[in-house]
């Protein structure tokens, strides 16, 4: 049995165990990440552990804590006042609102993930305020931030056309934001007709009612530091191109040395198991990719003879290994593995590059990629389990539905 095919099968095994066990799947992966790269191939143990993210661990355990600070000390309850008052009482715009900010912020340079850091908790708890699903919420400003990351100043948009220019080919900016807009604006329309459309009160907290808005809670000296916090969060992150996570874990620390009490609270809202399962499902997936498996499995595909179907099996490679590793990674690797097909002249370039960016970027919301992970960490306890099993089925069907869709409608089009 080849080594391709037993990393993929001991991935599967991961999913059933987690399933039939209730395990963590973190755990589940990090110890067939052990068996597999040390145990069985025989690397050595630092080697295989080298693909732990810890850019996203630092990013959700700091925005985690950041945000549970502010909603602790009640910061987040006024702006959550605040954006109903913006939006009229009207609280059924409130998410478009989240999706719109989203897009603005990820256009403008930020990393999807600070645009989703900073705006998803704040409509997370919003929606619980308002009885709306968090999970509605939460895939709104996901995508929106897909939707806003592939403008010529957005940093996907940015790396596609340098992966592009290196092959000598080039797609128009205006054509490559568009297109991506137009499939996370689907997206987001699709999660309106499917979480958006009823109220419901999804945890057992105390809601307010659906056409009433209470006065908003004062801001004191501590919720105006939060506040002022979470705004150099804010600039730090798409002005100064700070790292998220190390500046929210900076400005978290701040608030803590000062606000004791309340950062004694909030660091049980550090969502560790969220933290655990991703990390160790990202980490296994970064094995398979130093192993050489799944560009293996482009090489494969791209000696397809026919071009078409070729281009369709790359748009769900491109699909379902973002939806468990780095967006921006997996297009700086499948733009060159397509540039064949696009230099051939065999494939219409515009077409295939827009259909793979959005493809790539609009599984995003899958809990096991950042996004994800962060919708899934600052939704209440109660309800984390029942958000995470949503975004898993949301995440498989857009794995299995958008490389089609796109495909059919950006290429065979």
């Amino acid at each position: 049995m080849s080594t391709e095919l037993i990393g993929v099968l001991v991935l599967a095994v991961v999913f059933v165990l987690a399933s039939v066990t209730g395990l963590n799947m973190g755990i589940l992966a990090l110890i067939s990440t052990f068996l597999f790269g040390a145990v069985w191939l025989g690397h050595p143990a630092k080697e295989v552990l080298a693909g732990f993210p810890a850019d996203m661990f630092v990013v959700l355990v700091a925005v985690t804590f950041l945000f549970g600070i502010a909603r602790t000390n009640g910061t987040v309850d006024w702006l959550v006042h605040a954006a109903v008052r913006a939006a009229g009482n009207r609280v059924g715009v409130v998410p478009w609102v989240l999706f719109l900010l989203a897009t603005l912020l990820c256009a403008t340079g930020a990393a999807s993930p600070a645009a989703v850091a900073i705006l998803a908790p704040i409509g997370i708890t919003f929606a619980v305020r308002n009885g709306m699903s968090p999970l509605y919420v939460g895939l709104m400003a996901v995508n929106g931030a897909a939707a806003g990351s592939f403008a010529p100043t957005g940093i996907l948009g940015g790396i596609v056309n340098a992966s592009l220019a290196a092959d000598r080919l080039h797609v128009g900016g205006a054509a490559l934001f568009g297109g991506t807009f137009a499939v996370n604006l689907a997206a987001a329309f699709i999660t309106w007709l499917v979480f958006g459309r009823r109220r419901r009160s999804a945890v057992a907290l105390p809601k307010e009612p659906d056409t009433a808005t209470p006065a908003a809670p004062r801001l004191g000296a501590e919720q105006g530091a939060t506040l002022t916090a979470m705004v150099l969060l804010v600039l730090g992150t798409t002005v100064l191109s700070l790292d998220t996570g190390l500046f929210a874990l900076t400005l978290a620390a701040a608030l803590a040395v000062v606000f004791r009490t309340t950062a004694q609270q909030a660091s049980r809202e550090i969502a560790w198991p969220v933290v655990l399962l991703v990390c160790g499902i990202v980490t296994y997936i970064a094995l398979l990719q130093k192993l050489g498996i799944v560009d293996s499995l482009g090489e494969t595909i791209a000696a397809v003879g026919a071009p078409l179907l070729a281009a369709l099996l790359i748009c769900y490679v491109g699909g379902i290994v973002s939806a468990f590793a780095s967006t921006t990674g997996i297009l700086g690797a499948l733009m060159p593995l397509a540039a064949p097909f696009l230099a051939s002249g065999s494939i219409p370039t515009t077409g295939l590059v827009i259909a793979l960016s959005a493809t790539a970027a609009v599984v995003d919301a899958s809990p096991f990629s950042t996004n994800g992970a962060l919708v899934v960490a600052n939704t209440p306890e109660s309800t984390r389990p029942q958000t995470y099993r949503g975004l898993l089925r949301w995440g498989t069907g857009v794995c299995a539905i958008a490389p089609a869709a796109a495909w059919f409608t950006f290429v065979v089009l």
